[in-house]
């Protein structure tokens, strides 16, 4: 499932105009986004800070706090998106975090 094309869909507040929606090249490029995204609201909310660390229940925490996050990956059995959940997003960041680790 890793070279398939996703699109994150996402309402970060309960304004319906914040919803979004991202592009990727693969599944594992989509969770490098969901990760920069909430890099970039840690830098945002400490300018001050030179390096800004944090774990992967931080990252649960961003993820449950948007009003709406879910996962559209393309399936070439069926040529079509298949959706996913939160939760799925939630796994698929912690595989990538660990695959990174390991590098």
């Amino acid at each position: 499932m890793t070279q398939r094309h996703t699109i994150i869909l996402l309402q970060p507040t309960q304004n319906r105009a914040t919803r979004t929606f991202i592009d990727y090249q693969s599944v594992p490029d989509a969770m490098d986004g969901i990760c920069g995204l909430f890099e970039k609201r840690l830098k945002d909310a400490n300018p001050n800070l030179r390096n800004i660390t944090y774990d992967i229940s931080d990252l649960y925490k961003y993820i449950d706090a948007l009003t709406d996050m879910s996962a559209l990956v393309f399936n070439p059995t069926i040529l079509a998106y298949a959706p996913f959940d939160r939760s799925w997003i939630k796994q698929q960041a912690f595989e990538r975090l660990k695959a990174l680790a390991r590098d």
